[in-house]
């Protein structure tokens, strides 16, 4: 693939909290969770870093157990235990959905609500609609049960360089592939950025083939999909713990 114009911004992570167990950074976009298919060991990867950065413990007998997971594309806060007790502890809270997630999307066009919910099943859309994209999710009633909370919190309108967007705030009630990215584009705001679910799949099978070009970027405006995790909430050990990430710069200048 070629890659004439970055995807997004440096393959990267920062450590915002740490203790003994549990350990939460914020990703950059493009990086990698996993090492994934042939690709495997040809670019970085959130998990290889982290196993770097905890070297010592991991010599020690702990481990590295990512709990929630981002698409690439999406940058933002990624929870991972240190030890088995906390793997399983916060994998618990993840499946009882005691681990709160709220994200930032900026979003084409200006919504008329302030704040919405969208309860739209998801099911692959292969089967159910022509799609040359087999990853691509679609709101249908034989889906599985979905659940996303939307808040706009500034509208901006339209310049020279830029059209009418928004950056609303995303809380998912549910854990599903490419939940808020396909429940905004059902909602008539697909994220600025995105390949898929932004309006025209077709550039996602160009991006695929030619990488990214300045074609592309005239028409994405924004070289990944404008979706940030921003805060994550959590309890253990007794202790509530909350975790901030501020927008990235990508992100951040789409609001000037």
């Amino acid at each position: 693939m070629k890659r004439d114009y970055p995807i997004a911004v440096h393959a990267a992570f920062d450590t915002i909290y740490e203790d003994d167990d549990v350990l939460v950074v914020s990703k950059a976009a493009p990086l990698l969770m996993h090492p994934v298919g042939s690709t495997a060991g040809a670019e970085p990867t959130l998990w290889g870093g982290v196993r770097a950065l905890l070297a010592y413990e991991l010599a020690c007998g702990g481990q590295v157990s990512l709990i929630n997971r981002l698409d690439r594309e999406t940058s933002g806060l990624v929870l991972i235990a240190k030890t088995r007790r906390a793997a399983h502890e916060l994998g618990c809270a993840m499946m009882q959905r005691t681990v709160r997630k709220t994200y930032q999307a900026i979003v084409q066009g200006l919504p008329a609500w302030e704040a919405a919910a969208c309860a739209e099943p998801l099911c692959p859309m292969a089967g159910l609609a022509p799609t040359q994209v087999r990853v691509r999710r679609a709101c249908h009633p034989l889906g599985k049960p979905c659940l996303t909370e939307f808040r706009v919190l500034r509208r901006l309108s339209a310049s020279a360089e830029l059209p009418e967007r928004a950056l609303v705030e995303c809380r998912p009630h549910t854990g599903r592939m490419h939940q808020i990215r396909a429940h905004l584009e059902y909602m008539g705001h697909p994220i600025v950025g995105d390949k898929i679910y932004g309006g025209d799949e077709t550039r996602y099978l160009r991006f695929v083939e030619s990488g990214f070009t300045p074609e592309l970027l005239r028409e994405l405006i924004l070289p990944r999909h404008a979706l940030h995790a921003s805060h994550l909430e959590f309890c253990y050990a007794g202790r509530k713990i909350c975790a901030h990430a501020p927008l990235p710069a990508d992100m951040a200048a789409l609001l000037h």
